[in-house]
């Protein structure tokens, strides 16, 4: 399985609220029995006009599987607010949320299937838009055989994707197509969204909420979540022709292993760079390429 970097919410301060608001929701309309009313159909949408129903199918998932594999992979693709920035991941996760809502209701609105239920409930849109930068931008590190059949680290994070993708079969299957399809336009940068922010107060906010620990060091962002990677020939002549004597820092270096990297890779790549995240992972990149 590949590292992570460091455990818990170290400089993940959105992804925490995320998951602990889509625990909190779940839960809430678990014990009130309501889980199976949670879903969006065409008929609570355009007849019924039954909008707050949006919200709760934002977070709240409806069944115990699908909140398990949920919270995994929010909780392993927080690696993403750490590489690009509370903000930009902030900007990410509300951009894919809106498009993933809207390529919805339009899919029931052409469907115009009058049943309960049609679509699951849950942050199918943050998760599988995250899936996008995650095949792109996280290389492999291990590969190996079962049965004859090729893996890779990366297999059990698609799997666990797989898994809460058929949860609810027909239900789920229609949010998860609209959050992939969310995350790529992010990547195409429609819009030019890639370029934009929140305030600060509104970023910072999140880090300022009470619950789990974020820790106390600070991780220096990396590469961009959707590649836009800082050309490697601009740092190139900086850090190429003068050694290095700084000792890599375990900090960087598991920043590094978290975005699939190997160690030794990365402690090289750091002492090249001194100690700076970025044109390491630069250095990585462009070492992979050939």
């Amino acid at each position: 399985m590949m590292n992570v970097g460091p455990s818990g919410f170290n400089n993940a301060p959105v992804s925490r609220a995320f998951i602990v608001a889509t625990g909190a929701f779940t839960v809430f309309f678990g014990i009130r029995d309501r889980a199976n009313k949670l879903g969006v159909s065409y008929q609570d949408i355009f007849q019924k006009m039954q909008m707050w129903k949006l919200i709760p199918a934002i977070f709240a998932f409806s069944s115990t599987p699908e909140l398990i594999f949920g919270l995994y992979l929010l909780y392993y693709f927080r690696i993403f607010e750490r590489q690009i920035g509370s903000n930009k991941f902030l900007v990410f996760s509300l951009f894919s949320t809106i498009v993933s809502m809207v390529l919805q209701v339009l899919t029931l609105a052409v469907v115009n299937v009058p049943s309960s239920n049609l679509v699951s409930s849950g942050p199918y849109a943050v998760i599988f838009a995250l899936f996008v930068p995650f095949f792109f931008d996280i290389p492999v590190s291990t590969r190996f055989r079962v049965l004859g059949i090729s893996f890779s680290d990366k297999s059990f994070i698609y799997l666990a994707g797989l898994q809460l993708l058929l949860s609810s079969w027909k239900r789920s299957i229609l949010p998860g197509i609209c959050g992939i399809l969310a995350g790529s336009l992010y990547r195409l940068n429609v819009f030019r969204i890639r370029k934009a922010k929140f305030p600060a107060p509104i970023s910072s906010f999140f880090s300022r909420l009470p619950g789990l620990s974020t820790g106390s060091a600070r991780v220096s962002p990396t590469r961009n979540v959707v590649g836009n990677i800082p050309s490697f020939a601009s740092h190139q002549r900086n850090h190429t022709s003068v050694p290095s004597t700084v000792e890599p820092s375990e900090e960087s270096v598991a920043t590094l292993v978290s975005m699939g990297f190997d160690r030794n890779s990365a402690r090289q790549a750091l002492a090249q760079a001194r100690n700076d995240v970025n044109t390491a992972t630069n250095i990585l990149l462009e070492a992979q390429s050939h």
